[in-house]
């Protein structure tokens, strides 16, 4: 039985005839050299990191275009370090799948070290000193989730380990951006050396997130004394620190334990899942989908790995938020949101067996093809159809990326004014088309507020996913049930004209009376749902 450690795989016969890809490059070299000059300290030491970032780097690393290796850190779940990385060392088994059901494996050997960000532990919180105080260092990359650039809570006051971290300055840090905004200090009280700090994170202007956070730390820390005022001078001069906005895009699930099953036919053993106490969901594997995009503002002060040589795209600023918009507001934002609500009432746990159904596919193909094309922002350097064409024929319809109409669900009243309001809104703009046109994405939306009620087609209770306007969305729609009559259902007119919510009042543009007439159709009785769909789409 083959185990996932260095030793094993020294025998390269072995692990290639198990169909597994193996590093090309010399282990001991880039470790050396990656102790004694380090480029690229990664915070977040997630899935999305092992299975696509540090895969990238290993195509350079194979193939001789860069020989130092990544040290991966983690802020939060210092479990993943010490179930996930040491045990396995270092080393992750990545099983690309696509939706014929071939398996890609490669052992993923870029990650030389797996350190974390703990205080407590001196050993490692001395190595990432030393990392930030060697000028070798180009920059630090970030996968920590949106919620790990946020210092306020829902009232806009500071959090708590925030406020403890402001008072204690950069000595005990907790926060996310108070541990990243320490060791940066370090380096400023070294020698001012530059470096930059990328956030790979799946949110819009994730590199101002970022920035705001540390710079946000830093001012603080100046005006209780705790750091010197140039600090914060250090952290926004472009000349020495940057923060470029990127954009990622792959799907990287929990690990699938049919992917678990089926390395272990071939004779690879030891891949148990793990769930730690924070609740993550990992493995020494990581199965995901073969697409994969990152997108980089090209704005760096102090060298760069030459990413490019792996399919990373630089650019400039402009064209990562475009490439953005294009994504999140119309080629596979809308349709994941659209599927998300209609599968939760329909029944489906599955997004790939949503694309089996002819009525939610073509669902999903109007709203991109037919209403999202024609107001798209096209990125120039990506064509939004061929995107759509992958994101509807390959990814969404991929059995093995057990991903679920639930989870896409959760927060969509915080998603709906990107992911519909900004083409109907385009819509409004432009004088050749007109918001009554559409079809799908109000059916979209009638089908979100008819899911709102908790109730399933069939007529059955069903748990909502979370959504920060959960109780007051419910509220505004309370009395409204299955048999409801045109008048009764009118009440979800407090929702549709929220422009908080959608961006725009949707009754002021003609298309709140189309939504409200679908969402009534929809509460007929049981059955309604799939009939009014299949009656607008055909």
């Amino acid at each position: 039985m083959l185990s996932l450690t260095r030793s094993s795989i020294a025998d390269r016969a072995a692990w290639e005839a198990a169909g597994v890809e193996l590093p090309q490059f010399d282990f001991a070299a880039v470790a050396q050299n990656t102790l004694e000059k380090p480029e690229w300290v990664h915070f977040g030491a997630g899935n999305i990191f092992r299975g696509f970032v540090a895969n990238a780097h290993q195509k350079l690393l194979d193939n001789g275009k860069a020989d130092t290796g990544i040290i991966a850190a983690e802020t939060f779940d210092f479990e993943m370090i010490d179930k996930v990385y040491k045990p396995y060392d270092n080393l992750t088994l990545l099983v690309l799948m696509n939706a014929r059901g071939d398996f890609q494996k490669r052992i993923v050997s870029s990650i030389v070290e797996g350190i974390t960000a703990d205080k407590n532990r001196e050993a490692d919180y001395s190595r990432l000193t030393a990392v930030f105080e060697n000028p070798s260092l180009q920059m630090a990359s970030f996968t920590i989730t949106e919620k790990g650039y946020s210092l306020t809570g829902p009232n806009g006051q500071y959090l708590g380990i925030v406020e403890k971290d402001i008072a204690g300055g950069p000595d005990q840090p907790v926060h996310a951006m108070s541990i990243v905004a320490s060791f940066a200090y370090r380096r400023y009280l070294k020698g001012q050396y530059p470096m930059t700090f990328v956030s790979m994170d799946n949110c819009s202007h994730n590199g101002d997130k970022l920035k705001n956070g540390m710079v946000t730390i830093a001012k603080e820390w100046a005006a209780k004394g705790h750091v010197e005022e140039g600090f914060v001078a250090y952290l926004e001069d472009e000349q020495k620190i940057t923060f470029p906005l990127s954009m990622i895009d792959k799907i990287t699930p929990r690990p699938s334990e049919s992917v678990q099953a089926a390395l272990l036919e071939q004779g690879i053993g030891g891949m148990d899942v793990i769930v730690t106490s924070k609740n993550t969901y990992t493995a020494p594997f990581v199965n995901a989908e073969i697409s994969e995009y990152l997108v980089i503002e090209d704005k760096f002060t102090n060298g760069r790995p030459a990413l490019e040589e792996a399919g990373v795209i630089f650019t400039d600023r402009d064209t990562v938020n475009n490439v953005e918009t294009m994504k999140v507001t119309t080629c596979l934002n809308p349709l994941h949101t659209a599927l998300a609500v209609t599968g939760c009432l329909l029944g489906y746990t599955l997004i790939a067996d949503e694309m089996k159904d002819d009525t939610l596919r073509k669902l999903v193909e109007i709203i991109g093809y037919k209403e999202g094309l024609p107001v798209v922002v096209d990125p120039g350097i990506l064509s939004p159809k061929q995107f759509l064409d992958e994101v509807l024929q390959e990814r969404f319809a991929n059995p093995f990326i057990p991903d679920t109409p639930q989870r896409i669900a959760t927060d969509t009243s915080q998603k709906v004014g990107i992911r519909f309001g900004e083409t109907i809104k385009a819509y409004v703009r432009r004088e050749d088309l007109d918001p009554a046109q559409l079809t799908a994405i109000p059916l979209a939306i009638a089908a979100w507020c008819r899911y709102l009620l908790g109730v399933n087609d069939e007529g059955g209770v069903f748990a909502l996913s979370p959504d920060p306007l959960l109780e007051s969305l419910q509220a505004r729609l309370e009395g409204i049930t299955l048999g409801a009559n045109a008048e009764q259902a009118a009440k979800m007119r407090a929702v549709l004209e929220d422009q908080a919510i959608f961006g725009v009042d949707l009754y002021a543009i003609g298309l709140g009376q189309v939504i409200q007439g679908m969402f009534t159709e929809m509460l007929a009785g049981p059955g309604a749902v799939r009939a009014t769909l299949e009656k607008f789409v055909g």
